[in-house]
């Protein structure tokens, strides 16, 4: 009769039929799947896919959104806002006070940025599944929904500064996705990546001077 490793006498060679535990020299337990193989029978896509630059556009991975082309990485499905009979538009302009204040709080290029002596207001139709708020890239192929580029250029914005995000019920959130100088929605600065609701009266500030007011009318 051998003996178990916990000390217990079996009849069986195999395995204990006290404790069940493995006998020595008994036969190796069946090894364990790779993580890889286990997360891919589960759905999950491998460790090494995560790493791979935008399926879209191949731009290396910075956060939640392409820099560039503004895909989302989180794999969503895609969201049609409800029809309400509502058009939805955003329209950009110079704040003067805003721009005061950026300048009083400072920064290595403050003394550089000067307020735009003219910067008529231009209206944007939200439309599709998300809105891109930023400024054309002149080596990428990125072109935002909302593009400030100019002129009057604000140098304060990124290529891709926010996302405007249709939400199921006709809606809208707004989400930075890690922009250079920050996103404030009413004054209250944007935690990076977490979404928060817009509305008609709405007043979104990017970069130096920049103000765009989100606005409900008939189509």
């Amino acid at each position: 009769m051998a003996t178990c490793p916990q000390g217990h006498a079996s009849g069986a060679d195999d395995y204990c039929d006290t404790c069940g535990s493995q006998m020595t020299g008994g036969p190796a337990p069946a090894a364990a799947a790779p993580a890889a193989t286990a997360a891919t029978a589960a759905g999950a896509a491998p460790a090494e896919a995560s790493a791979e630059g935008c399926p879209v556009c191949r731009t290396p991975r910075a956060g939640q959104f392409c820099e560039v082309c503004g895909h989302d990485y989180s794999g969503s499905a895609p969201v049609q806002a409800a029809a309400t009979g509502a058009r939805w538009e955003a329209v950009t302009a110079a704040d003067r006070a805003y721009y005061e204040e950026v300048i009083a709080q400072g920064g290595p290029d403050a003394s550089a940025v000067a307020f735009p002596p003219y910067c008529p207001e231009r209206s944007f139709a939200l439309t599709g599944e998300q809105v891109r708020i930023g400024r054309r890239s002149r080596t990428r192929d990125g072109r935002p929904e909302i593009d400030l580029t100019g002129p009057p250029e604000d140098p304060g914005v990124s290529h891709l500064h926010a996302v405007l995000l249709a939400q199921r019920d006709g809606s809208w959130t707004l989400v930075d996705p890690g922009s250079s100088n920050g996103t404030r929605v009413n004054g209250k600065q944007l935690t990076v990546n977490v979404p928060v609701p817009v509305a008609a009266g709405d007043r979104i500030h990017v970069g130096a001077w920049t103000v765009i007011t989100i606005r409900e009318g008939t189509p």
